[in-house]
């Protein structure tokens, strides 16, 4: 994501990230992977659970609450405008994906 980023701020898409990880270990793993873009500290899962992205079936508690991979397009207005989830939490969208569901958003 980080090495296409200008590409999705070209077209006006801003990049979050959300975790229920610590700041200390959101920065820790930001430096290491060189991540410009906001990455967002939600150790209780609150918005995870707002937006409903939390994991329907957790394995055990480490990984309760915490979200399923993928990615939401969201208005000014915090409105879900459009999803992206993949059924494999290895398996990740393209900016390409991105910006094709972000076509046409303005016009509806």
């Amino acid at each position: 994501m980080q090495a296409k980023l200008t590409k999705l701020q070209d077209q006006g898409l801003r990049v979050v990230a959300i975790s229920r990880d610590d700041p200390q270990t959101l920065s820790k793993f930001a430096r290491k992977h060189s991540i410009t873009y906001p990455l967002l500290s939600d150790p209780e899962s609150q918005t995870i659970e707002a937006y409903g992205l939390r994991h329907s079936e957790p394995t055990n508690a480490r990984v309760d609450g915490i979200a399923r991979p993928g990615i939401l397009l969201i208005d000014q207005e915090g409105h879900i405008r459009a999803t992206l989830f993949k059924s494999g939490y290895k398996d990740r969208h393209t900016v390409e994906d991105i910006l094709q569901a972000a076509k046409g958003l303005d016009s509806k």
